[in-house]
């Protein structure tokens, strides 16, 4: 059975990613990219969908042992997890190099003190679990091929095959250091370099270091805000610069139900705030990066912006189901792919201007196509602004005029304006300028409920949503607008869990609910740092500060979040770990350092 979210750790080459558990099992890898087939799909099903254990020996009848210590050697993304035996103690230390060539998963076992049995248990099954591959000897080397596909398994151990599993038994002493490494490469092509591990652990360790040193964040969340950017740019795509928002799929928002989401695609939405944070903390080559990302996305049609793309810019992303995998703790269906591709999302637009707009405030040298795009995605938005979309949380019932989606609007108009107002580019100022005020007065008059004083979550409607706390980030309200102090405590009110969290928006329990889709959800985390930062924002700083550092509280041992918090479980929910959480943590320790009141 898989282990809880929050005992995974990543590990991660900019270009793929994997996930370890506490007890040294590795359940979650694709390859070659983050949206390839999985070729350890344990996770989402069964052992028998793939694994890859490595530990301490234990008797078969009884579950692995977990480790007693792990950490990141430094700020990096190098695991590393100690056992205590009565033997011993061993040290496994996991990582992907980044990459040129062949991607690899190295994990070197090393003897701490006495003697420890060990075992490592690799059980390769490509397309997510499904195929068995010819495993095989090639020139003393061990091979998995199937298909297009090909897993190269080196290690100095000597292995065996049983139950079409290939294994290795050994004992490692004090400054014994064992390797074991997979290699993928297409199987039409000559087999990959052999792995160099100790060579690539330093390299690695050196990337790491010099990547960290760029931070510009020295304040009192040094360690949170750190782990969190190094978390943003596992989960950037090297090549080509898109950022997945999660490196999983199916995951649950809720244990045993329905709401599961292949989230390893490049939303707009969440590239551009994933941007906006690593500008703010010195990060330019990633933000360029995206920058030429987004260009290459949307080129040839940027009025029919999608909500999301692949990691290359890919359209076409369409959703299945995968019925042999069972899903996480039985949550099923298990998707991939995304529906939701092709919605219409108009907050989108808002969040890509603000993001193009600030890459050009904090002076990311000028491209005049961004320009250009900016200007293609307001004329889009005259005529579009004021019809129904899905909205943020791409509901799958109807359509609805989205308080949220109006805002962000009026947003991509308010830094058009403000880009030709710089001289930076040519437009009908005056007209747009009409634009923006049609659109705030629209927003006033029907998304706002005067008897209540607070904003609702689309225009007639009772029910609140949290995406209206980014209504005074935005810009659009002052902070101390009564109408926005009103939502603020709105949501507080009908929004919150019982141990304080903020839900997205009222869910239906076993009935279709607003967002067509049946169940409940956990608490969204990014929503709980919405509200620290609003929180702050009005002055209520110590209230804001204890609401962050409860939301830091709930991280994994190694710093990690997932998407949600479930108040009932007490155990973190959906895809892991999810850059929607980690974004917004950076932003409110920004925010609440310039407060002033914390140090920093």
């Amino acid at each position: 059975m898989a282990g809880r979210i929050e005992d995974y750790a990543l590990i991660g080459d900019m270009q793929t990613a994997s996930l370890v558990c506490r007890d040294g099992t590795i359940d979650w890898l694709c390859l070659p990219r983050f949206d390839s087939h999985a070729v350890f799909a344990g996770i989402l099903g069964t052992e028998e969908h793939g694994f890859w254990r490595l530990g301490p020996a234990h008797a078969a009848d009884a579950p692995p042992p977990m480790a007693a210590r792990r950490r990141y050697r430094g700020d990096s993304l190098i695991l590393e997890s100690e056992w205590d035996t009565p033997r011993g103690t061993v040290r496994v230390t996991d990582f992907m190099p980044p990459r040129d060539g062949a991607p690899q998963l190295i994990r070197i076992v090393e003897g701490v003190s006495g003697r420890v049995p060990m075992r490592s248990a690799l059980r390769m099954r490509f397309s997510y679990g499904r195929v068995v591959p010819w495993v095989h000897k090639h020139e003393g080397r061990t091979v998995a091929v199937a298909g297009p596909d090909s897993v190269w398994f080196d290690t100095t151990a000597e292995t065996y095959g049983k139950a079409l599993t290939t294994y290795a038994d050994f004992t490692v002493a004090p400054g014994d250091r064992i390797a074991f490494t997979i290699s993928w490469e297409p199987s039409h092509k000559q087999p990959p370099a052999l792995p160099e591990p100790e060579q690539s652990l330093e390299a690695t360790e050196d990337f790491w270091r010099e990547w960290v040193d760029q931070c510009t964040y020295h304040g009192p969340y040094r360690e949170a805000v750190v782990r969190s950017l190094i978390t943003l740019k596992a989960l950037t795509y090297a090549p080509t610069g898109g950022i997945v928002a999660a490196p999983t799929t199916s995951l649950p928002e809720e244990i045993g139900g329905v709401r599961n989401w292949d989230y390893r695609y490049t939303w707009l939405r969440d590239a551009a705030i994933t941007l906006s944070s690593l500008l703010r903390t010195g990060y330019r080559d990633e933000a360029r990066a995206w920058r030429e990302w987004l260009l290459r996305a949307v080129a040839g049609d940027p009025e029919n912006l999608q909500i999301m793309y692949g990691i290359a810019g890919e359209r076409e992303l369409g959703e299945a189901e995968l019925d042999w995998l069972p899903g996480y703790e039985n949550s099923s269906p298990v998707r991939v792919g995304n529906g939701a591709a092709h919605q219409l999302q108009l907050d989108v637009y808002g969040e890509v201007t603000e993001a193009l707009h600030l890459a050009h405030m904090t002076g990311l040298a000028r491209n005049d196509y961004a320009s250009l795009l900016q200007l293609k995605l307001i004329r889009y938005l005259e005529k579009h602004w004021d019809e129904p979309d899905e909205g943020i949380w791409e509901v799958r019932g109807p359509r609805r005029h989205f308080v949220h989606s109006k805002v962000m609007a009026w947003v991509a108009v308010d830094r058009t304006i403000k880009l030709i107002e710089s001289g930076d580019a040519d437009g009908p100022l005056e007209k747009w300028r009409e634009l923006r005020d049609d659109i705030h007065r629209d927003v006033c008059e029907k998304g706002y409920d005067k008897e209540r004083n607070t904003f609702t979550q689309s225009y007639g409607s009772k029910e609140l949503d949290a995406s209206l706390l980014l209504i005074p980030q935005m810009g659009f309200l002052p902070p101390d607008d009564k109408r926005v102090i009103g939502t603020i405590e709105a949501i507080q009110r009908e929004l919150s869990t019982s141990d304080g969290f903020i839900l997205r928006y009222p869910t239906s329990g076993g009935d279709e609910g607003l967002d067509g889709l049946p169940g409940d959800e956990g608490a969204f985390l990014a929503c709980s740092f919405w509200m620290a930062d609003d929180l702050a924002m009005i002055g209520r700083v110590d209230e804001a500060r204890k609401l962050f550092e409860k939301l830091l509280a709930l991280r994994n041992d190694l710093g990690l979040l997932a998407e949600e918090w479930d108040p009932h479980l007490k155990r973190q929910v959906g895809n892991f770990p999810q850059a929607f959480s980690h974004v917004p943590l950076i932003d409110t320790a920004l925010r609440l350092t310039a407060s002033g009141a914390y140090g920093g």
